[in-house]
């Protein structure tokens, strides 16, 4: 990826098309129901660790899904300064959960989340540049190992959806739930087989209406809550309670941040990326002061730290959909989900199992994406395969063993349980290590940078004359006659003044 040049305004950047109000609601329509599953979870979870009501946890859900959009429509539209105007969907991000149950379980509540959140989010903002000057160390080198982490720490999401997404129900795991979910895998890849050019492009979306239309008639899928409700509600400022700051949750949300910026570098340049334009250190500065001035305003509606959702980068490359105007479309959709209770109901209803089985298709979508990137990579004579390795199972750690850093410094266990984190890390310090520091390199190859290309060494071929060649596995000199190989440790009588011989092995 050429990240020093940026497009001018005679240039049409492949974000900038603008396909039409219908393919963009459609489009952005298929982008929601990509996340609408994270986005819900964390206020889900934190409202039923803080003893919400199921009232007041609905409220926090619709005020996340509020802020969601506008974040989306500054990430994609873009302000002087903030946004990197590329097709990111934004929403409440997952590394802050964990952190923020623990600001609840000491007895802070919601009230000390927000705050610690707003403050965090402020000095986030003041950080932002030190980050964005840091994309020369973002090689493909580093972004395709980052792009292969984010799809595969993604397939265990994708595999709890099919299943049913709720651990406590009887149902988890049922042949039903895996069948439908399979169902659904197979509508996707039918339609972006037999379908038109527009049918391929929207096969997720049409696949989740089909299979929830199949779930509703097999009785998998209930819409008897949609009518329960309010229709219509704005997000309250400070419902919750005006933030109150503390010294300790605001230090432990820092940290989260600084996990979302790293998040958000990766999830920026991966896009970037995948729909082949170009990000420079300003554009990724926009990008990452967009998202700490949405974190920072996220408290006031009752919403919580926001962050690129990589559910969605696998949409855009699946779907190969580049616009940023459809992703903006998606924000909008979010803000009216936002403040009408009775569409989130709706789209609601959309079992688990069904979205499970897109979330196959789209979350190994950008596993190749990132392989594809990887692709290019010099694997010749350096140590590129090796960073490549360790970053990617360092990015597995997490997913595999989620538990593998629970008794490490809180500080240390937030960054690296996260696995994107993780391998985007590993890559750049192990990047800097090999490719930018050469002090302490060794002049010999190591066995994994001999093991990536042929050598041979300057006695196996100081007898050969000019003019020899190799034909069907036999040797032939300048006139065409066939040159003796004998194995090593044998010998072989001269036969005249023109007969040589080549050591080796027959």
């Amino acid at each position: 990826m050429n990240t020093n040049v940026t497009p001018t305004s005679m240039e049409k950047r492949p974000e900038d098309e603008n396909l039409g109000v219908g393919a963009n609601i459609a489009y952005g329509f298929q982008h929601v129901l990509t996340m609408y599953g994270g986005i819900i979870a964390v206020p889900l979870i934190v409202g039923e660790a803080a003893g919400l009501p199921a009232s007041d946890i609905g409220l926090l859900i619709t005020a996340c899904l509020f802020m969601g959009g506008l974040a989306t429509l500054l990430q994609t539209l873009g302000l002087p300064f903030f946004g990197c105007q590329l097709p990111l969907v934004q929403g409440v991000s997952f590394a802050g959960v964990a952190t923020m149950i623990a600001i609840v379980n000491t007895g802070g509540g919601l009230p000390s989340i927000f705050g610690a959140v707003m403050a965090a989010s402020l000095l986030g903002l003041l950080i932002t540049p030190v980050f964005s000057k840091v994309i020369r160390f973002f090689p493909p080198l580093v972004t395709g190992s980052v792009i292969t982490t984010i799809g595969l720490s993604l397939m265990p999401v994708a595999a709890h959806w099919a299943m049913g997404g709720n651990k406590q129900s009887p149902d988890f795991g049922s042949m039903a739930n895996i069948g439908l979910a399979g169902l659904t895998l197979a509508i996707v890849l039918l339609l972006s087989k037999l379908g038109s050019a527009a049918i391929s492009r929207l096969s997720i979306l049409l696949a989740i209406v089909i299979g929830t239309v199949i779930a509703a008639v097999t009785g998998a899928a209930d819409f008897s809550q949609v009518a329960q409700g309010p229709m219509f509600a704005l997000p309250s400022p400070f419902y919750f309670g005006m933030p109150t700051f503390e010294t300790a949750a605001i230090v432990s949300m820092f940290i989260v941040i600084i996990v979302t910026l790293v998040e958000t570098s990766a999830d920026i340049l991966a896009v970037g990326d995948i729909i082949e334009t170009d990000v420079d250190c300003k554009r990724l500065g926009n990008g990452l002061r967009a998202d700490m001035l949405s974190s920072l305003i996220a408290p006031v509606f009752g919403s919580f730290t926001q962050s690129a959702f990589a559910q969605n980068v696998g949409l855009v490359a699946v779907t190969g959909v580049k616009s940023r105007y459809v992703v903006a479309f998606g924000g909008l959709i979010l803000i009216t989900l936002g403040v009408l209770p009775v569409m989130g109901r709706l789209v609601a209803c959309v079992p688990t199992a069904v979205l499970g089985g897109a979330g196959i298709v789209l979350f190994g979508t950008v596993a190749a994406s990132g392989i594809r990137t990887l692709a290019k990579v010099n694997y010749s004579n350096n140590m590129n395969l090796i960073i490549v390795a360790t970053a990617v199972s360092a990015g597995m750690i997490p997913v595999v063993a989620p538990s593998f850093y629970d008794h490490f410094p809180t500080w240390f266990a937030t960054i690296f349980h996260s696995g994107i984190s993780s391998a985007a890390v590993v890559a750049i310090v192990l990047n800097l290590l090999f490719n930018h520091v050469s002090m302490g390199n060794s002049d010999q190859q190591s066995v994994f940078a001999a093991g990536t290309e042929r050598i041979l060494r300057e006695s196996d071929i100081a007898c050969l004359h000019e003019g020899d060649r190799v034909v069907d596995g036999k040797l032939y000199d300048a006139d065409g006659r066939e040159v003796p190989v004998i194995p090593n440790g044998h010998t072989m009588s001269s036969g005249g003044p023109n007969h040589q011989t080549v050591p080796g092995a027959a």
